[in-house]
């Protein structure tokens, strides 16, 4: 069903639909129980009455909703309709969210330490290294990026496509993918990771700080499942087993490299994104 599911105690995450060429490649949001007892909501879905039923029974009708963060800067089909929905929370975006919807009252933007770290130690956000997030370009192919957010008391981690995990794959698929089999999105080997000879090892070296950090037990992806339960261990398996293609991405990108004509790899998404 498309409701509202308990990941662990005070994470819900609730499955979407998002079809491409009648393949259902799937989406999602979720929920975070603050301390507080408030929401913080996470990216938006396409709100059925089933789901919303779900959604205000937890947040009493959505008075108990603090705050929506949309993560990826291309996950923006449902925001609208969400924001009609709960228009009184605090709204906060990617900077492209910002620029293409001006209806929504922004109160803040993820580029800004300040917004991801508005909710820690609880909640905790952080921008993947060596790869564009204001302005990824082309906008068709580069859906690489996005903030990774971390709930700390029930170790789940929500990520929307930097990570894949094939928690169901359809049967002709399984050939190529196999179930429970975890991947980074495509895109990391084209237009996603920045085109510096550098990008790749930045951001290889990001996602080892970020499991040494977060003890991730929990991965809620977007495409197209969850892994339930061990999830550092296999994200940890994911990261050595690309070495070669990490290698191998920062010598193509030396090969087309000018010089002068990259943002400065240092300004793009500060190390580690400490704030402070």
């Amino acid at each position: 069903t498309m409701s509202v599911v308990e990941i662990a105690p005070g994470f819900y995450n609730i499955r979407g639909h998002f079809k491409r060429m009648a393949i259902d490649l799937g989406t999602h949001m979720s929920l975070v129980r603050l301390a507080s007892g408030k929401f913080l909501v996470i990216d938006a879905v396409e709100v059925t009455p089933e789901i919303k039923a779900g959604i205000d029974a937890l947040t009493d009708g959505g008075a108990n909703i603090e705050a929506v963060v949309f993560v990826h800067p291309f996950h923006t089909l449902h925001c609208m309709a969400f924001y009609r929905m709960y228009p009184h929370a605090l709204y906060v975006g990617c900077p492209r969210h910002l620029r293409l919807m001006k209806e929504i009252p922004w109160a803040g933007d993820l580029n800004v330490c300040e917004w991801r770290d508005r909710w820690a130690p609880e909640v905790q956000m952080r921008i993947p290294a060596g790869a564009e997030f204001v302005n990824p370009l082309p906008e068709r192919s580069n859906h690489f990026n996005s903030v990774f957010v971390f709930h700390a008391t029930s170790r789940t981690l929500h990520v929307d496509d930097t990570l894949l995990y094939f928690e169901h794959v359809p049967l002709l698929a399984r050939l190529v993918i196999p179930r429970g089999s975890m991947k980074f999105h495509f895109s990391m080997k084209g237009p996603g990771l920045l085109p510096h000879p550098d990008s790749a090892f930045l951001f290889r070296d990001w996602m080892n700080k970020l499991v040494a950090d977060w003890d991730v037990e929990n991965l809620c992806t977007a495409h197209t499942g969850n892994k339930i339960g061990g999830a550092r261990a296999q994200i940890q398996a994911l990261i050595q087993s690309s070495e070669a293609t990490f290698q191998k991405l920062s010598q193509q990108k030396r090969k087309h490299y000018e010089p002068g004509h990259d943002k400065d790899l240092g300004a793009m998404n500060p190390q580690g994104n400490e704030c402070g």
